[in-house]
């Protein structure tokens, strides 16, 4: 295979493929006589891990480390977990057809094609509000609810009593505040303690251990915020996810 037929057939550019040759992650084929690359399906299935392992949010420097420690497996060993990794996705496609197949029975509200029948449900139960850490807060729930693929229902269904709350409005208020304000604003403590106070043992119960993080899918929420309020939701993480692990260490039902 020459280099767009790998790229093609794996779901990449070509592009792609040549960056990975640049930092050593994909070796480069030996070149035929007439100078082309000739790649292999064993190129094909590495190139294939590189691909669904960027997809699911590991970095480039996390998939290397991956792929050393898969390094000496049989193909056979490879190709049977990719087919494998091909089985769930053809399962999440059944499953995304089911959820469009209810969609298209009810008249459509304009975020109904775009959110789950469980996050729709919370938000539909959530108090009408203008502030815009909660407009925030609904887009992250949205992008989670989009990447989980049904995974988090558990959690939008036991976040409910939060959202019926109505003094959650005065705490998004109070996080508006800190949009302009620096990390060692003394606001951002105790906001962050009263923010991990009001999430019910219930929702906890849900969440894995280890969850939520500032790392992963917990970078990107992040990321989203200015300083000040990145800190009140930093703190507010590893503050849950050391309820969390308690819990879980407890053997809390």
């Amino acid at each position: 295979m020459r280099i767009g037929e790998i790229a093609a057939l794996v779901g990449v550019t070509s592009r792609a493929v040549r960056h990975y040759h640049h930092i050593g992650l994909l070796p480069e084929p030996a070149r035929q006589a007439n100078g082309y690359r000739a790649y292999t399906v064993r190129d094909a299935v590495l190139l294939a891990r590189i691909r669904r392992l960027t997809e699911i949010g590991l970095s480039l420097d996390e998939v290397r480390d991956v792929l050393a420690d898969d390094a000496g497996r049989e193909l056979a060993e490879v190709l049977g977990e990719l087919d494998a990794d091909l089985a769930r996705q053809e399962r999440e496609i059944q499953e995304r057809r089911q959820v469009l197949a209810v969609l298209l029975e009810a008249p459509l509200a304009p975020d109904g094609p775009f959110l789950s029948p469980a996050l729709a449900a919370l938000l539909e139960k959530a108090p009408a509000t203008g502030s815009p850490a909660a407009a925030k807060d609904r887009e992250h729930l949205a992008l989670l609810d989009a990447a989980g693929g049904g995974a988090g229902a558990e959690v939008f269904a036991a976040l409910r009593p939060l959202a019926e709350d109505p003094g959650v409005l005065a705490l998004y208020e109070r996080l508006d505040e800190l949009a302009g304000a620096g990390v060692d604003d003394p606001r951002i403590a105790p906001l962050a303690a009263e923010l991990v106070a009001a999430v019910p043992d219930e929702v906890l119960a849900v969440i894995p251990d280890g969850e939520p993080s500032p790392s992963g899918f917990g970078r990107v929420l992040l990321d989203d915020y200015p300083p000040a309020q990145r800190e009140v939701v930093r703190r507010v993480m590893v503050a849950l996810a050391e309820r969390v692990r308690l819990r879980v260490h407890r053997g809390t039902p």
